[in-house]
């Protein structure tokens, strides 16, 4: 086990070729203390580094894929920009809604393009957005000539690692490879599964996130900080997963040799204060990030209850179009989720994972109204596993749960792949 200190090795057992165990992350190394293998045998120890548990995830994942593309395609026949259109559009401009526009202006001109130093903030307040997801598709675009499907890749690719990671996570905590299948069938046939799919953030967070808390589960705390420090520049959830992790570092270091370690869990903290100074040196602004979130969206601190009573009354009160009232009720189901969850990890007494999801609750439910908690739910990895585990035990709960999601999620992917909002 290559992630594990030699002295705590003994306390987590080797996996078999089918015995659902604990497995190492997929690496081309040719175990512990083996040096790089050669470039020729690389890629075939990564393919044996897959178990058959890994390629049924891989397959799961694309096809769920090929579901999301099937629906694109549907969308952008059946509700064109203009109603009255003989052309269905652009193949890929179902994928370019909403927060897309950011990411793309951030990756092709910068968050000032062409202005010196601004008092307050860009016109369109993106510095809301962190760098990480545009810096990486302003590099995958010059292999890729379209940002669109520049931007489909690095979630498909990211996708394929966050699926992969949450099946192993799932078999470390529920033990057995069909908890791993099951948490990933979870998460695609979950309501908003399809910004997994488009050229968001949520695929790459989860990618680096999901790798994090699994080496982290593993007590290797310089992988877990280098990875989280990297999902902090994409999502802010980052610094909630660095939160959950040190606590999950407090309640499992037993020796001063695992103390030494505590220098690893501030890492995180580095690119959100390199990002915040660049950001002071171009606004004056420390906060720009929080304070263009305030302007452009609305996210300024309330009290829970009050935001609670604000989106209640968006959701019931006829004040918002019917699209619009629709997805704030979503948002109201969403919170009732993750309230119940936080009460079954309090029950588990999963403590660093309670934190986490507590946090992301905080942040987004003390806004002026919620928004984008739906889609913050594909970011619960904990739920996803807790599912698959009452599955396990409950057989019905599968079928039940494939049978009132499956709808949803397709009303869900073509609001947005229609250009409503979906949350």
């Amino acid at each position: 086990m290559p992630f594990l200190p030699s002295g705590l090795r003994e306390h987590i057992p080797e996996s078999g070729p089918s015995s659902g165990a604990r497995e190492p992350w997929p690496s081309v190394s040719g175990g512990a203390g083996s040096g790089p293998l050669p470039r020729a045998g690389a890629v075939r120890s990564l393919r044996l580094r897959l178990g058959p548990a890994d390629r049924d995830v891989l397959w799961l994942y694309l096809v769920a894929r090929l579901a999301v593309w099937i629906t694109a395609y549907c969308a952008r026949w059946l509700f064109p920009a203009n109603s009255g259109s003989r052309d269905p559009g652009p193949l890929l401009a179902p994928f370019q809604q909403w927060d897309w526009g950011y990411y793309l202006r951030i990756a092709r001109d910068g968050y000032f393009p062409g202005q010196g130093v601004l008092p307050h903030s860009s016109l369109d307040h993106r510095e809301a957005f962190l760098p990480g997801f545009p810096l990486v598709l302003r590099a995958v675009h010059t292999a890729v000539p379209s940002w669109t499907a520049a931007g489909l890749l690095v979630s498909f690719v990211a996708g394929a690692v966050a699926v992969l990671s949450l099946s192993r996570i799932a078999r470390l905590q529920v033990h057995g490879q069909e908890a791993g299948r099951r948490a990933v069938l979870f998460l695609l046939v979950s309501p908003c599964a399809v910004f997994l799919a488009a050229g968001y953030t949520e695929a790459l967070f989860l990618a680096l996130a999901l790798p994090a808390w699994l080496a982290a589960q593993r007590y290797n705390w310089p992988l877990a900080a280098a990875l989280t420090a990297l999902a902090a520049t994409v999502r802010v959830n980052g610094l909630f997963l660095a939160a959950a992790i040190a606590l999950h570092f407090v309640l499992t270091a037993r020796t001063g040799r695992h103390w030494r370690q505590l220098p690893w869990l501030f890492l995180p903290a580095v690119p959100v204060a390199l990002h915040s100074g660049y950001l002071h040196a171009r606004t004056g602004d420390w906060l720009a990030w929080k304070h263009a979130e305030e302007h452009g969206w609305n996210r300024t601190f309330h009290a829970p209850w009050e935001a609670w009573a604000n989106t209640w009354h968006a959701a019931f009160a006829h004040t918002q179009t019917t699209g619009y009232a629709f997805m704030f009720q979503a948002e109201l189901l969403a919170m009732l989720a993750g309230l119940l969850l936080m009460g079954l990890l309090v029950r588990q007494r999963r403590w660093a994972e309670l934190l986490y999801i507590g946090l992301t609750l905080w942040a987004l439910g003390t806004s002026y109204w919620y928004m984008s908690i739906p889609r913050s739910t594909l970011l619960w990895w904990p739920l996803w596993i807790t599912m698959a585990g009452w599955s396990l035990r409950r057989p019905w709960f599968r079928t039940a749960w494939l049978g009132l999601a499956a709808p949803v999620t397709t009303v869900f992917a073509l609001t947005f792949l229609s250009g409503r909002w979906a949350g």
